[in-house]
């Protein structure tokens, strides 16, 4: 069972393309969870899809192939990239949207039979034998010993990935005007005088609340937010060319840079779905 909540997560300020679907979640099937631990399942809705803020009974991994999955939970957004997924734990109040093209898989996890679990919402790296392992957990063919079996295997190799994918939003009345205008247009250049004349405050309070909520300075939560559009629009098969111009930057090999700084890996390498290190 889904817990309808209301959308406090503020998703007026998230970007949703005009032909996307807004849908309501589902869970298990009710009695499920009294019976198996963990329940997958997987499915290609063909356009790009937002699910409004709810919550689960259970935990859930997510996980996209062929696109990009993106959730608002709280003042972060997070995008779940090719090769990863992200662990919501039980009652976590999120929002989500995935690109036209992609395959959704979940996983829900009966809490109190999971010996592995996250507090937190956390970033998954799906090495091929988690998925696999869960792609088998689909199926309705399974007896008893053989499910559990793959369960254990399951928790054996469900590990965190070794960095987040989490873009901070401020929440700070002094500077979410620029957050939300950057959220509707992230190829908006205005630089920190623009926007101080603009709100009637100094540059320098723009950069001490950026610092302040987000940890970043303006430039780089900017960045970071553009980094986060181009998974998406990378995901959808748009080229490297078409992204660094929808996103403001002057020629792709700039574009490529500020991707690495933010990713540590080139776009060619992190669509390409293959996990890799990270420091």
């Amino acid at each position: 069972m889904v817990a309808p909540t209301p959308d406090d997560l503020g998703l007026a300020t998230w970007r949703r393309d005009p032909d996307t679907v807004i849908r309501h979640a589902v869970s298990a099937p009710p009695g499920a969870c009294d019976e198996l631990t963990i329940i997958a399942s997987r499915e290609r809705t063909g356009v790009a899809t937002d699910w409004p803020a709810h919550s689960h009974p259970m935990h859930e991994l997510v996980w996209a192939r062929g696109g990009t999955l993106t959730s608002r939970i709280g003042k972060r957004i997070f995008t779940v990239p090719p090769g990863f997924g992200l662990w919501l734990p039980a009652g976590v109040v999120h929002g989500g949207r995935l690109t036209a093209a992609a395959e959704l898989h979940d996983a829900f996890f009966a809490p109190e039979r999971s010996p592995v679990a996250f507090a937190e919402p956390t970033p998954i790296t799906m090495t091929p034998l988690l998925e696999s392992l869960l792609l088998r957990l689909a199926r309705t063919d399974l007896d008893a010993g053989a499910r559990a079996r793959t369960e254990g295997v399951v928790f054996d190799v469900l590990e965190p990935a070794p960095r987040q994918f989490a873009l901070e939003l401020p929440g700070d009345p002094r500077i979410d005007p620029i957050a939300e205008a950057l959220l509707a247009d992230p190829a908006d250049d205005r630089g920190l005088q623009e926007w101080a004349d603009q709100l009637g405050v100094s540059d320098r309070t723009i950069t001490r609340a950026f610092r302040e909520a987000t940890g970043l300075s303006f430039a780089q939560w900017r960045q970071s937010l553009r980094v986060h559009e181009a998974l998406a629009l990378l995901s959808e098969g748009a080229d490297i060319q078409a992204v660094s111009e929808r996103l403001g930057y002057a020629q792709p090999s700039t574009f490529i840079a500020a991707f690495r700084r933010v990713m540590r890996v080139t776009p060619g390498r992190m669509m390409s779905g293959i996990p890799y290190p990270m420091s």
